[in-house]
C-alpha cells in the first residue's frame, strides 16, 4: 500500500494514470451507452439482442488485428509521450462523431434499416448507427495505439520493484473507470452521455500532455506497415520465451471469456432476469469492481513479486462462481407481461443477493488471475521490447475475443438460450487453468536456470 500511495503522488506515473483512467472511463460510457440503446430501445428479440451486442465487440477488436503490430514498432521506436499526446487530441474527433451519433438516434430522425447477418436480420437506424459504429471502430483504433503504452512506458518511469504494483493501479483504475463509465450508461440519458463523452475526451487530451517524456530505448528503425508481415514478425519474435508465450495465450482466453461474458449480460438482464437496462448497467459494475479487488489483491499477495503462483487457483475459482452464477439464473422467477425489473426492484428479488455475490467472485478471481500475467509482458523482456509484446498480445487477444464473438453468434444462431452459453465460460477456465499451470512451471525452471549473483 506504501508503494501504491507513492506512485499516484508521482508525475511519473500520474498523469499516465488519470490519463488511463478517462480514456478507459470514455471508452465504456460510450460503449455502455450505445449497446443498452439499441438492446433495450430497438430490439425485442434475444437473439437479435445477442448478435448486436457481439458484432459490436467485434467491430471495436478489427483494429487490434490491423493496427497492433504497427503501434507496437511506434511506442518502441518513438517517444511514447508524444504517441499520447496525438491519440488523446484523435479521441476529442473520435467522439465528436460518436457523440452526434448517438443524439441523432435519440431523435430517431431516420428511417430503420437491416443489417443481414446469417439467418437473422438486425434493425437499426440508418445515420445514427453509421456513425456509432464508425466511432466505436474509430475508439479500438484509439486503444490499439494507446494499449502498448499504458504497459511498457511503466518500466521506464518506474523501478523494477514498483512495476507490479503500477501494473495493479493500472488494472485497478481501468475497472473503477469501467465501472463509472458503465454506471452512467444504464442511468443517464443517452444525449446526456453523448455530451460527457465530448467533455471527457478534453479533459483527458490536457492530462495526457502531463506525461513526462519517454523517449525510445532503441534507434529508431524503419516503420513495417504491411499488416501481415509485421505482425507475423512481431508475434514470432515475442514468444520467444516461453514464460511470455504462455502469459499471452492465457491473458487471450481470459478475454475470450470475459468478451463471452460481457456480450451475454445486456440480453440475459433483459430476457431471462427480466431486468431493466439499468440492471444491465449494474452487472458490469458488479464485474469492474470485482476485477478492480482482484487487481489489487494479487499484489499484496505476491507481495511486489511478478509470479504466476496464484493463477491457476485464481481461474479454478473464477469456473466455480460462473457455475454458480448459472445456477442462480435457472432458479431465477422472471416476471410476466414484459414488465422489467428496475434496480431497487430487482435487488429486493430473493436470489438477486446469490446473483451479485457470484458475479463479484468471477470478477475477483479473474483479476487475480490476469495481472500478473500481463506483469510478465513487460518484466520479462528487454524494457525497449515491451511495447512490441503488448502490441504481440494485443494481437492473440483480438483473434481469441473474435473468436468468442463469432462462438456467441453462431450459439444464438442456433437457438442456444443465453443462459446456457454462460457454461461455455465455465468450461473454458479450465483451459486457462492448465496454462497457468504449465506457466508456473516454467516459471520455476526459469528461476532454477538461472545463475546466482
Amino acid at each position: 500500500m506504501t508503494t501504491t500511495t507513492h506512485l499516484v503522488r508521482q508525475r511519473r506515473f500520474a498523469p499516465l494514470f488519470v490519463t488511463q483512467l478517462l480514456g478507459a472511463f470514455n471508452d465504456n460510457l460510450y460503449k455502455n451507452a450505445m449497446v443498452l440503446f439499441v438492446v433495450y430501445s430497438i430490439y425485442n428479440s434475444e437473439s437479435a439482442e445477442a448478435s448486436f451486442s457481439a458484432l459490436a465487440s467485434a467491430i471495436f477488436i478489427i483494429p487490434f488485428f490491423l493496427f497492433s503490430a504497427l503501434a507496437g514498432q511506434l511506442a518502441d521506436m518513438r517517444d511514447k509521450a508524444r504517441i499520447i499526446r496525438i491519440v488523446k487530441a484523435c479521441e476529442i474527433g473520435i467522439m465528436l462523431i460518436g457523440g452526434t451519433g448517438l443524439i441523432l438516434a435519440w431523435q430517431e430522425m431516420h428511417a430503420p434499416f437491416t443489417i443481414p447477418l446469417g439467418a437473422t436480420e438486425i434493425g437499426v437506424t440508418s445515420t445514427p448507427i453509421v456513425l456509432m459504429l464508425i466511432a466505436l471502430f474509430a475508439l479500438g483504433m484509439h486503444s490499439t495505439f494507446f494499449g502498448p503504452i499504458k504497459y511498457a512506458i511503466l518500466p521506464q518511469h518506474l523501478k523494477k520493484d514498483e512495476v507490479l504494483a503500477g501494473t495493479g493501479l493500472v488494472e485497478a483504475g481501468t475497472y473503477i473507470a469501467i465501472l463509472f463509465g458503465t454506471i452512467l450508461a444504464g442511468w443517464i440519458p443517452v444525449e446526456v452521455a453523448a455530451i460527457a463523452t465530448m467533455v471527457t475526451a478534453l479533459v483527458g487530451y490536457v492530462a495526457g500532455r502531463q506525461v513526462p517524456e519517454a523517449p525510445p530505448l532503441v534507434d529508431p528503425d524503419k516503420l513495417d506497415y504491411n499488416v501481415w508481415r509485421s505482425s507475423k514478425n512481431l508475434i514470432a519474435a515475442t514468444l520467444v520465451d516461453k514464460r511470455v508465450f504462455l502469459a499471452i495465450v492465457a491473458i487471450s482466453f481470459f478475454w475470450t471469456i470475459g468478451t463471452v461474458l460481457f456480450i451475454q449480460f445486456p440480453p440475459l438482464a433483459k430476457n431471462v432476469l427480466t431486468a431493466s437496462k439499468e440492471v444491465a448497467s449494474l452487472f458490469l459494475v458488479i464485474f469492474s469492481i470485482g476485477v478492480a479487488i482482484g487487481s489489487m489483491s494479487i499484489n499484496a499477495l505476491l507481495k511486489g513479486r511478478v509470479s504466476a503462483r496464484y493463477s491457476p487457483m485464481s481461474v479454478i475459482g473464477m469456473g466455480a462462481f460462473v457455475v454458480i452464477f448459472y445456477f442462480v439464473c435457472q432458479l431465477w422467477q422472471p416476471l410476466e407481461g414484459g414488465a422489467l425489473l428496475d434496480a431497487s426492484g430487482f435487488v429486493q428479488q430473493r436470489m438477486a443477493v446469490p446473483l451479485m455475490l457470484a458475479l463479484l467472485g468471477i470478477a475477483v478471481a479473474g483479476g487475480m488471475f490476469v495481472v500478473p500475467l500481463y506483469a510478465f509482458l513487460t518484466t520479462f523482456v528487454e524494457t525497449s521490447q515491451a511495447a512490441r509484446t503488448i502490441a504481440a498480445n494485443n494481437i492473440v487477444n483480438a483473434l481469441a475475443m473474435s473468436v468468442g464473438s463469432l462462438i456467441a453468434i453462431g450459439l444464438s444462431h442456433a437457438g442456444v438460450a443465453i443462459v446456457d452459453q454462460v457454461l461455455l465460460s465455465a468450461a473454458m477456465c479450465l483451459i486457462s487453468a492448465w496454462l497457468g499451470a504449465i506457466l508456473y512451471k516454467a516459471e520455476q525452471r526459469a528461476e532454477l536456470a538461472e545463475p546466482v549473483q
